[in-house]
Formats: C-alpha cells, structure tokens, sequence
C-alpha cells in the first residue's frame, strides 16, 4: 500500500508538472440488497450527471433510464468542468460514455474524489484522452475498457466483498460490451463475461465502478438491466452506517445544480422533449446538402473494428490461475514462444555486447544487470497479472546467467507438468519464465541499426497540440527518441489538416494555423521525414462526428457536396451496418480527379517526404452473410455495361458473375494506387509512397475488401508496404506479420510492420521491436503518438535515441546501400564476439574460411555505398549470393548451440539482400 501511494502522489505531481499522465485503472464494487425507492419531488438530488459532445446523442435515453429509476440529479456539462469544484457537492458522480477528458478535468476529478467523492463510469471512459489522462484514470477506476467484444454476450455473478450482488437477477443477462482489464490490486469485479476465461465486465474499488457497456443505449443493454446497475451502484456509495451520513456532501463542491441539459451552462445541446429556444444551447449542426438515399440510422457501435477481431483470431491467452486443458497445439504454442523470447533476449543482449567490445567497453555483470527492465521499469513487469507458484516477483533472479538458467529448467519441466495434467502450475510458471526472460533485455545501451523508425502522429494528438510551439514539443520527443519518420494525419473524414485550396473545408477543430506547414519544418530542423497520412476512400466519420457536434449520420464535406460520389452497401445504406465510415466511389471518375487533385496540392505545396495511403480498400464486407459493398452510381452503370448485368442483382451464388464483380471493384483499387503513384512521382520524383493494409489472407482480402497490395508491391507503385499487425502480444504479432515477411510476392517493396500501443505494456513494445529486429524487415511504425507515453519515451531514447556524430545515419528507404553496408558491419561485430567468447574449439582453418568471406563480401558492400553503379551491385550481389549459400556451413556449430541465432543472422542477411533489390529500383542502376 505504501509504494501504491507513493505511485499516485508521484502520478499526480508529474501530471501538474509535464501535462503528461499515467494510466492505472482501479474499479468499483457494486453492493446492493435495497433498491433505491422513488425520491419526493421536493428531495435533494443525490447524484449529479455528467454530459458532454460524447454522450449528446445518447441523453434521451440515458436521461429516460434515470427517470425510470426515480433519482433527482444534476447536470453537469462537461465544457464547464474546469476546477474539482466544478464537480460538484453531490457525494455520486455519473460518468456514462464519456471518451475524452482534459488533463484540467482529469486532476480536477481526482481532486474532488479525495474529498468523499464517489464516480460511477460507463462505457470505454478517457480512450480517447492523452495517455496520462488514461493513466490518471486508471488509478482512479481501478482498472481501464481493455476491448470491445464482437457480439453479444452474457453477464454472470461472482464471488465478491458485496456477495448480496449475486443474487440480484436483474443485474445479469445480455449485454454488448467490452473486456474490463483491472489494476493488481485494489478493484475485484462482481460481474464477469460468460466467455471463454471470464474476463470482467464490471470493475469495483471503494471509491468508484466502472461498467463495462455504454450505459443508457438500447444497443448495448436493455433498460432493466441498466437500471438494476445504477439503482445497486448508487444504494452501495450513499448507504451509510448512520442515517445522518446517508446525504453527505463533497466538502467544496459547487451547490449550483441544473437539472435539465436546458438548464445546465454551456451544454450545447438540450434533450429533445424541452424547449430548444435557449440563447446558451445552440442546435446541434446538421447536413444541409442533398444525399442521394436516406442514412439508416447507425449508432456508433460497441463492436469490435475489423483490425481488433482479425488479433482476436490469433490470440495466445495464459490465465495464471487457469485450469483448463492444455491441448497438443497449445503445448506446442507455449514451448515455442518460450524458446522463440529466450532467443529474443539473447539477440538483443548480443548486440549490445557486441557493440560494447567493439568500442572497448568492458561490461561487468552489476553494470549488465543495470541494464534490467525491472529496475528501468517496475510497473512494466509488475503490469504482468499473474499469482507464481513457488516464486514471489520480488525474490526473481537477477543474474544473467542465472535467470537464463531457471528459465531453461521451466522450459524442460513444462511438457511433464503438462503431462501431468497440472495445467495451473504449467500456466504459472510459464509467465514465470516469460517475466525473468523480459527483465533481462538491455534498455541502457543503443542497440539499433539504421531502420526505419516510424509513428502516426494522430489527428487528435495534433488537434490537442494547438500551435506550433505544442507541435514542436511533440517534435522534440520523438526525435529524443530516434524516431525518423513520420506519418502525419492530413486528410481525415473528409476534412483536410491544413487549409486547402481543393478540399471543401479545413477540420473544424483547428484555427488560425497551418499544421502541416508547420510539422514538414520541425521535421526537417529535427533530421526527420514528414510524409502526409490520408484517408483515401473513407469520406467520413461517425465518431468524428460527436467529436465536431455535427449529426451523426453526415457523411462528411465531401460527400454532403457531392453526393452522387458516394458508395453504397447491397442494402442501400451508405454507411455498411456496424460500421462508422461512409466511403467515396472508387469507380466514380469525378472521385479519382478531385483526390489526385487533392494529393497533388499536398505533395507540391508542402515540401513533405512522403504521402501515405489509408482506407485504400473498400469498407469490410462478408458475401457469405450478404453482407456486401460496391453499388455506387458509376460503379454500377460502369459493371452493366461491361457484363450486361445490374451488380445489385447477382450474388456469391452466381460464381462465374460474382467473381467478375469482385475483378471490376478490385481493379478499381488497384488502377487508383497505379495512377497516384505515376501522377504524383513525376512532380516529385524522390517522394516516397506507402500504404497502410490489412494483414489478412490474400484471397480473403480481396473478397472483404478489394484490397490487393501485393499487385501494388510487384509494379513498384509503392515503396513500402505498412501491414496494421496489431497485437497485444509477441506471439499474436508474430503470426500476423510472419506470412507478409516470409512473402516473395513484394517485388522489391520494403516491408515495415505496424506495432499498436494502445494497452501494450513498455517492455511488451520493445519485446515486438526486438522481434521485428531479428525477422528480415528494414524497421516498424508504431501506431500512434497519442499512445507514446513518458516510459516509451525513456526506453527508446536510451535504446535507438539520437546519437553524437558529424553524420546523419542513413534510412533505408532513402540510402538503402548505405544502409545494407552499416548493418552488415553489425553483424560481423556479432560473429566476432561470438568467436572471441564461445567455449566451442573451432579448427583455425574454418574460422579463416569465414573471415575471408566475409571480408570479401563487407568489400562489395562498401564499394556499392560509396560508389553506386550497375557493375558495383552486381559484385555485391555475387557476394552476398555465396556467402548466404555457404552461410550455414559456416556456422555449423552455431547451428548445434543456438540455432535462433543463426536463424537471425539469416534474416539479416536476408534483409541486406532486400535492401540491394530496393535500392536497384530505387536508384534505377542498371548492370
């Protein structure tokens, strides 16, 4: 308890301190056997309510269930929120589906919830704030929304500190929402999924609950269900042992109490049932331009986004305590990432051992275990949920040697424990070894090579920066960081960044600055890229929408223009059902112009590095359920005059015309790509053009979403291809990435893999950066600066952080046979030091064999960097051909020790030869 509050008091003096928060979710309890009767119209209110743009379009019904219950409450809007005061004096505040708070309204909250105040929260509460909002938050809730679930699902009871709970019936049935991850202590959860592990549903600590759906809309919960929550909720903070407690107020809170939105100072917008003719609640903004069908109304859904389910599918769960059967596949699983992390960490700390011999620093076991993540990071380990059977985390290893060494005997142990049937304890020691192996990377010391090193850097990130001075600081850590590409969100639902001259309107949420101007200069002042991020097919956005205060069905200022250019699903719904974005024609000529005229204003009027495709692809679809996409006006006139047939009338049941049908719409895609790339290459020959994908099969690809990118990679169109393989682990990762890595169908595309933050432990980052570092990639983009929190920062800055030299290092993208020849060196730093220290006896003969090689091959290399011609890459080449034939020869005794090792050197050398075929069509050398 003592380090937990010490950790809070810190979390808060860095938020007032830096503006920058820390997440730790700790979550309610929920106790209930009274239910809360009908209060008398003259009675105080006891619980005040919290409205904001987020939660406006829900608030008749969120205000119908509060009537239902009976309770006298407060509004409170959330634009006033300014001061803990602002809170107000009721002891219960409501915080149901509210995704944004300011760091101001975030230490104001925590302020006046040490003052007796009690929170009830809803819904996925702070997602979309800063990160040490989200951090801030977690302490105060006790845990944090971890995911959406894909379908609806039944709440059940557990055991908990509030047992009369469990047998409130009305508190359980079916509900559509997401998974509650709780902080380690502090918070329990009375209520749990019925899925498989029982993740939670409901979070409870003594100061406040967190429910896991979005309280109040139909499309989450019924109204019973919710109603039986709050009513348990509120009974359980405002019962006290004596009745004179039972109203007690929050000591400095304001006693102002509006108790209609009407009412309440700056809400915005009213609820619909009273009068709208208030001065301070201007209308909520709607659509004026003509659409060419009506919108089904479409509630932003609580359902998993295609990315999500597509890491749901490949997930490698281990529940600590968990008894359930340990399948064939699964053994195999688990004793496979448990060998593929040790020889992660061998890697990482191999490099950085190599280096230091090669600059003559002798490194001392106490400095090596300096290097620990556990000592960098407690919370990162300690962040790992897990009970171990015979070892406290605190009495864990600390020598190298010796935690490699403990590990090694749990990995042998596991298959008889397996065998045994003792799946618990196999479980248990499983994360053991995971957590030893994780303290054990090096994070003190520079351990990258030249690569790509790239970040989105959000709409919403550059909307809270505000100025160039904001912008500038967001700059500067990122470049403390070594980050040398970014991806900058230019064009988003519609809306430019930037004040255009060819798109119909700037983002509302700017004023009075040109970001993108701004950012290609601090890029460039800083040694970085700045390539312009836009939606290419995606016209708008639902939750950009509430974001803006606009109707929720406006399909965004394009398509509100032009409405002629929008696609359509076999249901005639603009927008697919279950999803948010309405989507432009690809088809439509008039589409394709004004994007290519839009593109072209960017890449001629700014001096950006790049421009990078997003939603290149049609929304996801499902032919097999009829779920299907593609029936724009031109799309459809274009299909019937080349088959004879209307699309709208065929169906995957019709294979010879389907299969054309899924042709026409790819085909579409694909010429789009092709004619960007061509139009925009001959005003900027030296731009560089990316694609942000889906990782998904080929095949189901193109039937989900016409999206063909290996066709892209082949032409050349693109220079890289940026897979979103987003996972919460190493293994999930590496099953997304590994077939697009493996792949010989890119041509020669560089491939650089997309890594999500957003819930990622540090030291679960930097374990898929290690990863993607010994898999043949050129670098990684992390996805995004709102998640880029002050513990990444320290990590990155002290493991690929700027370094001190007269030079710039290459990246691959630019100087791909600079770039090849640094790296190689690197690895014959590796081979040397693994020669010098290794026990094994070579024959002297064999060690000259490989040095010569080597030598002659590290030559070619560097005569290519120096001097790029057609003859000079076709002797490194020759090289590199032979000495990866006979590489394994050479390390046939590397290959009996530690064969992931050598495993790694292949990829790299497998790397170089990339970079080699990149850099011919890049530089366009010809032998």
């Amino acid at each position: 308890m003592k380090y937990q509050e010490e950790y809070q008091k810190n979390a808060k003096l860095q938020i007032k301190k830096a503006g920058l928060f820390i997440l730790s979710f700790n979550f309610l309890i929920l106790n209930s056997f009274s239910i809360l009767p009908v209060r008398a119209a003259t009675e105080e209110p006891v619980l005040s309510v919290v409205y904001g743009q987020e939660n406006a379009n829900q608030w008749t019904g969120i205000s119908d269930r509060l009537q239902a219950i009976g309770v006298k409450y407060c509004v409170i809007p959330l634009n006033d929120v300014k001061s803990a005061a602002d809170w107000g004096d009721r002891r219960v505040l409501f915080l149901p589906n509210v995704e944004t708070l300011t760091p101001t309204q975030a230490i104001a909250l925590e302020e006046w919830m040490s003052k007796g105040g009690r929170l009830i929260a809803s819904g996925p509460v702070g997602n979309l704030s800063a990160p040490g909002v989200r951090q801030l938050l977690r302490s105060l809730l006790g845990g944090y929304w971890g995911f959406s679930l894909s379908d609806t699902e039944q709440i059940k009871p557990t055991k908990t500190n509030i047992p009369e709970w469990a047998n409130q019936t009305e508190l359980f049935g079916k509900v559509r929402g997401g998974v509650m991850i709780p902080n380690d202590m502090g918070s329990e959860s009375p209520a749990v999924w019925n899925s498989k592990d029982n993740p939670a549903a409901v979070l409870t600590t003594e100061r406040s609950t967190l429910l896991g759906w979005r309280w109040g809309t139909n499309t989450a919960s019924a109204a019973e269900l919710d109603n039986a929550w709050l009513k348990a909720t509120l009974n359980h903070y405002l019962t006290a042992p004596a009745p004179s407690n039972r109203m007690k107020k929050v000591t400095g809170g304001s006693q102002n109490c509006s108790t209609t939105v009407a009412a309440a100072p700056g809400a915005g917008v009213e609820r619909g049932s009273l009068s709208s003719s208030s001065p301070s609640s201007p209308p909520l903004k709607t659509a004026t331009a003509p659409i060419p069908r009506p919108l089904t109304i479409v509630k932003p859904p609580s359902s998993q986004e295609a990315i999500d389910q597509l890491e749901q599918a490949v997930r490698l769960d281990v529940a600590p305590n968990s008894n359930q059967p340990i399948d064939n596949n699964e053994a195999i699983a688990l004793q496979q990432e448990l060998d593929n992390l040790i020889g992660r960490v061998e890697s990482a700390n191999l490099a950085v051992s190599a280096d230091a011999a090669n600059e003559s620093v002798g490194i001392s076991e106490q400095k090596q275990s300096s290097r620990n993540l556990h000592t960098y990071t407690p919370q990162s380990v300690k962040e790992q949920p897990i009970q171990l059977a015979s070892t406290k985390l605190g009495g864990l290893v600390r020598s190298k040697d010796q935690a490699f060494a403990q590990v090694r005997v749990i990995a042998k142990n596991l298959p008889q424990l397996i065998a045994q049937k003792n799946y618990a304890l196999a479980r248990q020691q499983w994360l053991v070894a995971k957590t030893i192996l994780w303290q054990q990377f090096p994070v003190d010391r520079r351990l990258a090579q030249p690569e790509i090193r790239a970040v989105w850097l959000d709409r919403g990130t550059i909307v809270r920066a505000a100025s160039k001075a904001g912008l500038a600081q967001i700059f500067d850590r990122l470049a403390q960081a070594g980050i040398n590409t970014v991806f900058f969100e230019t064009v988003n639902a519609g809306y430019t960044i930037y004040p255009s001259q060819v798109a119909k309107e700037q983002n509302p949420l700017i004023r009075g600055w040109d970001p993108l101007a701004e950012a290609v200069k601090l890029a460039h002042e800083r040694d970085m890229e700045l390539h312009a991020w836009v939606w290419t097919f995606a016209a708008g956005n639902q939750r950009h929408n509430e974001i803006i205060n606009v109707n929720p069905n406006y399909p965004g200022p394009v398509l509100a223009a032009h409405p002629d250019w929008a696609n359509y699903d076999n249901l005639g719904n603009m927008i697919p059902l279950g999803q948010t974005k309405p989507f432009f024609d690809p088809a439509n000529p008039e589409v394709r112009q004004y994007l290519l005229k839009l593109y072209e204003e960017i890449v001629t009027r700014y001096n950006v590095d790049g421009l990078q495709l997003d939603y290149i692809r049609y929304p996801f679809q499902d032919p097999s359920a009829g779920r299907t996409y593609g029936y724009g006006k031109a799309a459809r006139a274009q299909f019937q005059q080349l088959s004879g047939v209307d699309p709208i009338n065929i169906s995957p049941s019709q294979p010879e015309l389907w299969q054309k049908w899924t042709i026409f719409r790819t085909a579409q895609i694909d010429s789009f790509v092709a004619q960007v790339s061509q139009q925009l290459r001959q005003k900027r020959p030296n731009l560089i053009l990316s694609v942000a994908v889906f990782p998904l099969p080929e095949l189901e690809r193109i039937q989900k979403i016409q999206q063909n990118w290996e066709t892209w990679a082949r032409r050349g169109d693109v220079d890289l291809i940026v897979p979103m393989t987003y996972a919460l682990d190493t293994p999930r990762f590496q099953r997304l990435a590994q077939p697009w890595i493996a792949s010989k169908q890119l041509g020669a595309t560089l491939l650089v893999p997309g890594i999500r933050l957003l819930s990622l432990p540090t030291v679960g980052a930097f374990d898929q950066l290690q990863l993607v570092r010994d898999l043949p990639v050129s670098g990684y983009a992390l996805f995004a600066v709102d998640n880029f929190n002050n513990d990444l920062q320290k990590l990155f800055s002290s493991t690929q952080g700027r370094v001190q030299s007269t030079t710039s290092e290459p990246t691959p993208h630019r100087q791909p046979f600079q770039t090849a020849a640094i790296r190689y060196t690197a690895l014959q730093r590796e081979w040397k030091f693994v020669f010098q220290n290794d026990q094994v006896q070579r024959p002297a003969q064999t060690i000259s064999d490989f040095n010569n090689q080597a030598e002659v091959l590290r030559s070619a290399l560097n005569q290519l960097a120096a001097s790029p011609s057609g003859s000079n890459l076709v002797v490194a080449r020759a090289s590199l051909t032979r000495f990866q034939s006979q590489f394994r020869v050479l390390m046939s005794q590397e290959l009996k020790s530690n064969s992931y090792q050598v495993k790694v050197w292949e990829n790299r050398l497998l790397t170089i030869e990339r970079l080699l075929r990149y850099g011919e069509r890049r530089v366009q050398l010809r032998p």
